[in-house]
C-alpha cells in the first residue's frame, strides 16, 4: 500500500476578478454622480402649475381625541375646534383623500363629539370614522 508523501495544496479563492469588478463599479458611480451635478447646473425654465398636490399616497387616518372634559387633541397635541378645522383643511389641501378617526371618551357629552365631526366636515373631510370598543360577552 503506497503512502502519500506530498501534501495537497489547500484550495484558495481567486479574488482578482472580484476586485476588478469593484473598481469598475466605483468608477461607474463616480462618473454617474458627476453627471447629476451637471444636470442641475443647466439653465432652463421649469414649467409652472397652478396647484401642486402630493405625489405620495395619503397617510394613515388622523386621530382626533375628545376627552371627558371636552378637550380636543389632534395627533397628541391639544387644540381648539377652529385650530382643528384649519389644520385639517391644510392637510386636506395636500392629501385630498385624507381620513379622520374621532375617539371620544365614553363619558364625554355627545355634543362635543358632534362638534368635532362638524369641524371635520367643515374642513372638507369625507372619510370620517368613530372609534368604539366591542363589549365583552359574559359567559
Amino acid at each position: 500500500m503506497p503512502l502519500k508523501t506530498n501534501q495537497d495544496e489547500l484550495p484558495s479563492m481567486n479574488l482578482t476578478s472580484m476586485v476588478d469588478v469593484l473598481f469598475l463599479l466605483i468608477i461607474f458611480f463616480m462618473v454617474g454622480a458627476q453627471f447629476t451635478d451637471q444636470e442641475q447646473n443647466i439653465d432652463l425654465q421649469v414649467p409652472e402649475v397652478s396647484e401642486a398636490g402630493a405625489l405620495t399616497a395619503a397617510p394613515d387616518k388622523r386621530i382626533v381625541n375628545v376627552d371627558r372634559s371636552g378637550r380636543i387633541s389632534l395627533d397628541r397635541s391639544e387644540i381648539t375646534l377652529s385650530e382643528l378645522t384649519s389644520r385639517l383643511t391644510a392637510a386636506r389641501r395636500e392629501y385630498s383623500e385624507l381620513g379622520v378617526v374621532v375617539r371620544g371618551d365614553g363619558e364625554v357629552e355627545l355634543q362635543n363629539v358632534a362638534d368635532v365631526l362638524s369641524a371635520c366636515r367643515a374642513a372638507g373631510i369625507n372619510d370620517m370614522g368613530i372609534s368604539v370598543r366591542v363589549a365583552q360577552k359574559e359567559k
